[in-house]
């Protein structure tokens, strides 16, 4: 802590890290989702088939696998504020070259690059946490900035079909690609390390590192690839990533194929789902973060959490056999604040088994191998309803939804059943 930096007597800036990290969750899952708000029209005006959208957003998702791998390792290396400034500035210009795009091929290319730059996001979300927070506060402040996904997505429902409707397609890829910008200027006046932050008290910085002391020593990314801790983590996102990433890209246009619903009938339902998956973010951190404070152990807290979210996910199985567009929309409401839920324990694990250092590192590793799932799902999706057609291709798509939960978690504590440091030495 440097002397000469004059502190305020009190002071909770570590929240205000918090909320940027939250737009900047916000602002990636509103440029994303842009693309799945428009797939119908842009299935009429571009002429692509559902297997060509299927092979699109698998662009996305193998280019933020590939750029994961390197996205870790680079924030540990330079920081958080300078690598999250770079990535940031990439999506957001990525973003708004879809407005150029006119065929399946362009869209493609233009996924890709915007796979690269978001693939820095969680890594660097992450990392931040565990810079800012103790321990004890780190599953609530992830389900806090996590629950930007849900936002992005709410306000993608309210602003692109209007946008769309108003001054054409291309304007929502110019007009939300155009939102990173502004959080890119906040994020570089505002951001420092909390021990040398002029906003940070002497109290809160001494909150902030009230765990044990961790080494400050750089770990190389070849000694916690081999780590069943890292393993832990990764096929945790294997199994659960392609769920959520199959609702966003798929759900809008399972409710217009199925219930026959216009661009601007689908927002109502899609708000409510994705304003469930805010409270599901929020709550499923407070619930670890509560058994904790009552004595319960980490590993008892994440992994109890963790599975009351995986049995929440459950009911998916029926929606096939539903009759119902609101039971449709009640059970993946359910389904998705479970996920959120589930996501918030789930990332904070890298810091409960991993010293800052490496948490970077073991992200990057977890989610490319999430996105490998994602790649898998989103491909499989747009052949499965191809080939079996829209009933039965559904029908095996909410089977795997389902039971992914239940098989992650069992993965998870076969790799690390405490939940313990991962000795890198």
């Amino acid at each position: 802590m440097s002397p000469t930096i004059v502190r305020p007597e009190h002071s909770h800036f570590r929240w205000t890290v918090c909320a940027l990290l939250f737009f900047a969750t916000t602002i990636s899952y509103v440029d994303r989702q842009v693309l799945s708000m428009l797939a119908k029209t842009l299935e009429h005006d571009v002429g692509w088939t559902a297997l060509e959208y299927g092979k699109i957003t698998t662009a996305f998702s193998l280019a933020y696998g590939v750029g994961l791998l390197g996205a870790g390792r680079l924030l540990d290396k330079f920081g958080s504020r300078t690598g999250f400034a770079i990535a940031v500035g990439l999506w957001s210009a990525a973003a708004m070259m879809h407005a150029a795009a006119t065929s399946a091929f362009t869209f493609g290319v233009m996924r890709t690059l915007l796979g690269f730059g978001e693939a820095a996001n969680f890594p660097a979300c992450i990392k931040t946490v565990a810079e800012w927070f103790p321990k004890r506060q780190r599953a609530m402040a992830t389900g806090i900035f996590n629950s930007g996904a849900n936002i992005g997505a709410v306000a993608t429902i309210l602003l692109v079909p209007w946008m769309a409707a108003k001054f054409g397609w291309q304007s929502a890829f110019l007009g939300t690609g155009a939102l990173g910008i502004i959080w890119l200027a906040a994020w570089l006046i505002l951001y420092r390390q909390p021990e040398v932050h002029p906003k940070v008290s002497v109290e809160e910085l001494a909150l902030i590192r009230s765990d044990p002391p961790e080494s400050i020593v750089p770990v190389p990314w070849l000694r916690v690839f081999p780590k069943r801790e890292t393993w832990a983590y990764a096929f945790g996102k294997f199994f659960s990533d392609p769920v959520w990433t199959f609702f966003l890209f798929w759900l809008p246009k399972y409710l217009q194929d199925t219930y026959h619903l216009s661009l601007m009938e689908i927002r109502i339902p899609s708000l409510i789902v994705y304003n469930a998956s805010t409270i599901g973010s929020v709550y499923g951190g407070w619930l670890s973060g509560s058994l904790i404070n009552r004595g319960w152990t980490i590993n008892a807290a994440r992994k109890t959490a963790m599975l009351i979210c995986a049995l929440c996910v459950l009911p998916v199985f029926y929606v096939p056999y539903a009759t119902s567009m609101w039971t449709v929309v009640g059970i993946i409401s359910l389904a998705m604040a479970a996920h959120q839920g589930w996501s918030a324990n789930l990332f904070t694990t890298t810091s409960d088994m991993f010293p800052k250092v490496a948490v970077g590192s073991v992200v990057g590793i977890g989610a490319a191998l999430g996105q490998v799932g994602n790649a898998l799902m989103l491909y499989l999706a747009g052949w499965i309803v191809t080939v079996k057609g829209e009933k039965g291709g559904y029908f095996i798509l909410f089977t795997i939804c389902g039971s992914a939960y239940l098989i992650a978690l069992g993965i998870l504590h076969l790799f690390s059943p405490r939940l313990e440091q991962a000795k890198l030495d």
